[in-house]
């Protein structure tokens, strides 16, 4: 199926603007029906939920709807999903749940391509709770070491934690592999999709993963973050939660405080969009992107992560030679390209490719990008 890349553009406000947003990966730009449904919301139902009247009826439909087609988006039940205020803060609420069940001990394993917000609740959570983390490495084209990760699993390891995607380099691990290998041992499966959601879809229950974290902001939404957490797992936690907050849904134990309403509204909007436009047009339209920038990358241009499309998706770590990266997006910006440069919090791949301090540059396309918006890109890095 062919993406009529024009007709998504115009949905697209912040696209008239005329800047080449190839800034993707550290969040998306929004369709107008998603800015209409958050506005809507605050103008017609802003009220919180249990009311007798109609505007909190409506909010407690929208809540309701919100959990719907959040557990169409990852493939499990609405009980099963958590809306909270972003990922990490999620992340953190989540494992800390988790470690009341945990012993000094136990062992968490992470990878190198993770997140920091992947990483971080676990190192937290060790020094809290006299845990041991463990890191499995990644190949030299950035590909995750299978091989380490199961020579690292032992009858102590309680979790393995892992990207379905990195955000710095678009390396997309073997997810089956890794979620059985940690079933295997006994281990439950920990998975950042943050990443990976604007580019694939997900269908988390089929996978087999216990607890799944991702952020609509970087598919076409608003700033919340969502998770999924596999029913029985969130039944055996003792949440923490004020003491009126019901137990049911199960998911709900750990929503603490009033959800952002028109958030959730902007939310259920932008999951409509992506519907519509369809994930068949989507990884299409990012293929040809990803591979038009591949074959255009200038010789000065150094790399980093998987030189083809296969096991990636159109997301980009590259160092200009001569230009330090801060100094290489800000010339790039100067030109109407944005770009981001430094870490992205992915702070054990950064390290162990060698790119700290500076980090690198990063490019990401998603399916409102242009072939046209990737020559531009790659015209400027020759010219740099």
């Amino acid at each position: 199926m062919s993406l009529d890349v024009a007709a998504v553009r115009a949905q697209f406000p912040a696209l008239a603007s005329g800047v080449a947003f190839l800034d993707a990966p550290g969040g998306t730009q929004c369709p107008q029906s998603v800015i209409d449904a958050i506005a809507a919301y605050l103008r017609e139902s802003n009220a919180n939920l249990g009311g007798a009247f109609a505007a909190s009826l409506r909010s407690d439909e929208l809540v309701a709807q919100a959990h719907e087609t959040a557990a169409g988006f990852l493939g499990c039940r609405p009980e099963e999903t958590i809306f909270g205020q972003n990922m990490t803060t999620l992340n953190f609420a989540l494992t800390r749940a988790l470690g009341r069940t945990l012993a000094p001990g136990d062992e968490i394993l992470v990878t190198r391509l993770d997140h920091d917000g992947n990483v971080a609740p676990w190192l937290e959570l060790a020094r809290d709770l006299d845990l041991r983390v463990g890191f499995v490495e990644i190949h030299e084209d950035t590909t995750l070491d299978l091989d380490d990760l199961e020579r690292k699993l032992t009858g102590r390891t309680r979790v393995v934690a892992f990207p379905l995607a990195s955000n710095a380099l678009g390396t997309v691990p073997d997810a089956g592999r890794v979620i059985a290998l940690a079933h295997a041992a006994g281990a439950l499966a920990w998975a950042d999709a943050v990443h990976y959601a604007p580019h694939r879809p997900i269908d988390g229950a089929t996978l087999g993963i216990d607890v799944l974290l991702c952020s609509p902001y970087k598919f076409f939404g608003p700033h919340l973050g969502l998770a999924y957490g596999r029913e029985e797992l969130l039944r055996s936690w003792p949440p923490y939660k004020v003491r009126p907050v019901p137990d049911e849904p199960v998911g709900g134990r750990f929503e603490t405080g009033t959800l952002a309403h028109e958030l959730l509204a902007g939310f259920v909007a932008a999951v409509g969009y992506v519907e519509e436009i369809g994930w068949d047009a989507i990884t299409q339209h990012e293929g040809a992107l990803g591979r038009r920038f591949l074959e255009g990358l200038p010789d000065r241009c150094t790399l980093y992560g998987l030189p083809t499309m296969e096991g990636r998706v159109p997301t980009f770590a590259f160092r200009v030679e001569g230009l330090p990266p801060r100094r290489a997006a800000e010339r790039l910006a100067e030109l109407g390209i944005a770009v981001w440069e430094g870490d992205y919090y992915a702070v054990e791949a950064m390290e162990g490719l060698g790119l700290q301090p500076d980090g690198a540059v990063r490019a990401g396309f998603v399916h409102y990008n242009t072939l046209g918006e990737v020559d531009l890109l790659v015209g400027a890095l020759g010219d740099l």
